[in-house]
């Protein structure tokens, strides 16, 4: 039996693989979730063998509970869904040791299948979501674009600085250095341009 916390903001979505899961395979939901802060709690609480989220959620997004969740359990095993397989996201994901992608279109068989798989240690990117982060032209480092996507929330530099436990100069750097490689004016512009260019 494996055991699954299912994290995701789509209500029809989330209720859906709670139901169809177990129908498709020896898996158990332990808890689900709608937002990152909620994945973070119900990972923590009931420690699943695999936990299944979203990437982009309101609030915390997958990225974030992510790295909540590998600051306490470094070994929790986790698979996102996503429907854009964006190059930089991936590469981060992969960074903090996200052991499998699936498309969000998936089968429910598929997932299953996926679950089961990186239940036994092994990994799983399906192949389109690999072939799309094959293709990274994003100029930004980690750093630039962890404060850009926290832009594009509308958080201030002094909320950037106190999320990313970083100095308000430093993120006031970080930027500037970005948007002077989008050639952009502000902050605002520089995160607009590099979530059209699919870098965030």
């Amino acid at each position: 039996m494996t055991t699954v916390v299912l994290a995701d903001d789509e209500a029809l979505l989330r209720k859906a693989l709670a139901a169809l899961l177990p129908l498709e395979g020896d898996i158990t939901v332990l808890a689900e979730a709608a937002d990152g802060a909620e994945a973070v709690s119900a990972t923590l609480r009931h420690r699943p063998d695999v936990l299944v989220i979203d990437l982009e959620m309101p609030g915390v997004d997958g990225l974030g509970a992510v790295a909540e969740i590998r600051g306490v359990h470094p070994d929790q095993v986790i698979l996102m869904l996503t429907r854009h397989a964006k190059p930089g996201v991936l590469r981060r994901a992969l960074k903090l040791g996200v052991q499998g992608f699936v498309s969000k279109s998936a089968e429910p068989a598929h997932i299953t299948s996926v679950i089961a798989t990186l239940h036994e240690g092994r990994r799983w990117i399906d192949p389109d979501v690999s072939a799309l982060a094959l293709i990274d032209d994003c100029p930004l480092t980690d750093r630039e674009i962890d404060v850009l996507r926290a832009t594009s929330y509308g958080y201030s530099v002094a909320d950037i600085a106190g999320q990313l436990h970083l100095a308000e100069g430093t993120v006031r750097n970080y930027l500037s250095n970005a948007m002077g490689k989008t050639q952009t004016q502000s902050r605002h512009e520089a995160a607009r341009y590099a979530r059209e260019h699919d870098w965030l």
